[in-house]
């Protein structure tokens, strides 16, 4: 089964389409109309061989919150649809992530139940021009029209661009692990209830 999907979301504030192949290489092509989060969609797809397509139009000239979250929304909206049943995936992950100074940790459970836990704290509100407050409501977002259990914890970092950096790197490489198939159980849905759909 390909698992690969397609979401279009329009509101008044937002046109977005996604496109996701979960078996890809990392490829990407993304355009939101912020540079920032342009740079960390691409780390998200890169570092879990999600391949993406990403293409968002919104009112940028309020602020960047709808465009991030909307995205956000989109992005995990296509995953849903792409896995399905989740059957045969190994479910869990977890990777601590150093880059430079700062350490990140994530713990992935792709369970159908939608929860971020967001240890995560920034020094500054910006990062040139983007709100760092951003960077838990995209995974908020993701995280909830997923259907993924998500924790992301910081222990340390003087870089808010790494900090932020790192949660993006960190939760793409458990998404990678925990789409993986498992080869010793490649059509069951890794659940003694028999269904990870909530």
């Amino acid at each position: 089964m390909t698992r690969s999907a397609e979401v279009s979301r329009k509101t008044k504030e937002t046109e977005i389409s996604v496109s996701v192949h979960v078996d890809g290489k990392g490829k990407a092509d993304i355009s939101t109309g912020v540079g920032f989060f342009d740079h960390m969609l691409d780390q998200l797809s890169r570092h879990s061989l999600i391949d993406m397509t990403i293409k968002a139009k919104g009112d940028l000239h309020i602020d960047d919150h709808h465009t991030v979250e909307d995205t956000g929304i989109a992005i995990g909206q296509a995953l849903s649809k792409a896995l399905g049943e989740r059957r045969g995936i190994m479910r869990y992950a977890s990777i601590d992530l150093a880059m430079d100074e700062t350490l990140t940790r994530a713990a992935i459970d792709v369970s159908g139940r939608p929860f971020l836990v967001w240890n995560v704290a920034f020094s500054s509100p910006k990062i040139g021009t983007f709100d760092t407050e951003l960077v838990r409501e995209f995974f908020q977002a993701m995280a909830q029209n997923a259907g993924i259990t998500l924790h992301v914890t910081n222990y340390y970092g003087a870089n808010n661009h790494h900090i932020a950096e790192t949660c993006f790197k960190a939760v793409a490489r458990v998404l990678r692990a925990a789409l993986e198939p498992d080869p010793r159980q490649p059509d069951a849905v890794p659940s003694t209830k028999g269904s990870l759909k909530g």
